[in-house]
């Protein structure tokens, strides 16, 4: 234990548990986390998925990816350390938000295993990992962002899926396939599969 440790003293045992804020707003907590390919349908999902539980009454908090680099995390690049970096914060943050009771929707590119298992750890079982999955060219059509025009030109460095890595999952919780399924379908999936770890009892 290092000094600065040494002199942290945490207050965690004398606080209200998550127990007493999930029956406050009489909800589980939990976070579901997308992750594909940018323009894969992360964001379209997490605002379709956050409108339907607003509409049935449950309090919702949606992590996105660039609202997360504007702010809290402007100061990180996309190096293998910076993305690092990212997803510990992202996790952190979506954990201190379950434990609120919230239904946490986190939608970030997560392009490896090795990230998506830092999520995993973090956030333990009160945790869903969705795979947004479209392929590399589906998504340079729809270019929603322009970033696939740009990367082509070299403006974009360390683009996800052409310059950096984006690895198949090993073990996704769900997998939505976004050249198949409608935005309609899709977030129904989500809701089927949210819908009984959130209900409350």
């Amino acid at each position: 234990m290092t000094e600065s440790n040494a002199n942290i003293h945490t207050e965690f045992h004398r606080l209200l548990g998550t127990e007493a804020k999930e029956t406050l707003l009489q909800q589980r907590g939990l976070v579901i986390w997308m992750y594909g390919i940018s323009g894969s349908g992360k964001s379209t999902l997490a605002v379709s998925l956050e409108r339907h539980f607003h509409e049935q009454g449950r309090l919702t908090q949606v992590l996105d990816g660039d609202n997360i680099r504007h702010g809290i995390n402007r100061d990180l690049g996309f190096s293998l350390e910076d993305r690092q970096e990212n997803i510990r914060r992202i996790a952190e943050i979506a954990k201190l938000s379950r434990n609120l009771g919230v239904i946490t929707i986190a939608s970030f590119i997560t392009p490896t295993n090795a990230l998506r298992a830092i999520a995993r750890d973090m956030i333990g079982e009160n945790l869903i990992q969705v795979y947004i999955k479209a392929s590399y060219e589906a998504c340079e059509e729809r270019d929603v962002k322009g970033l696939y025009a740009k990367a082509k030109r070299g403006e974009v460095k360390q683009f996800t899926g052409k310059d950096s890595l984006f690895e198949e999952p090993d073990n996704a919780d769900l997998i939505l396939d976004t050249e198949l399924l409608s935005i309609e379908e899709a977030t129904q999936q989500l809701i089927d599969a949210v819908s009984p770890r959130i209900a409350y009892s």
